[in-house]
């Protein structure tokens, strides 16, 4: 049985507070991004992923090298604390953000597009019909 690790980093990036969630799975990483806005308190972030955790849409996954070792709590919440002192996130997650948002992005264009080419169908049609009735009435 694989296990699954989470992580959750929560950060000021001007002028929103944001959380990026990092999901390793069988190897692979995957990330969301989070906004929270104002700084959210403990338990606003705990609620949070209560409620949303099974709606996020996580990145497509990035191969990540995953260290197995059992740290001694006290270490564990110390550089738990090293790391909510650094800013920004970690590189691989910053890949699979990029990833989806590239993704994201490309289905924006074909949506986008094809509206496009309905909305200029449909004008075309309107001045084809227009066209007919100024020449019916003679």
């Amino acid at each position: 049985m694989d296990r699954v690790n989470d992580r959750l980093t929560v950060y000021f990036e001007d002028p929103f507070w944001v959380g990026i969630i990092e999901r390793i799975e069988d190897k692979k990483l995957s990330a969301v991004k989070a906004t929270f806005g104002a700084e959210p308190k403990d338990y606003e972030v705990l609620e949070f992923v209560k409620r949303n955790y099974y709606h996020l849409k996580f990145s497509p996954t990035v191969e990540a090298v995953i260290k197995e070792t059992v740290k001694n709590p006290k270490r564990a919440q110390r550089d738990a604390k090293k790391l909510t002192l650094r800013t920004g996130i970690g590189t691989k997650s910053q890949q699979a953000l990029k990833l989806q948002q590239e993704q994201n992005k490309q289905e924006r264009k074909i949506k986008s597009r094809e509206q496009r080419e309905v909305e200029n169908q449909r004008m075309f049609e309107l001045k084809q019909l227009k066209k007919k009735e100024k020449h019916k009435g003679h």
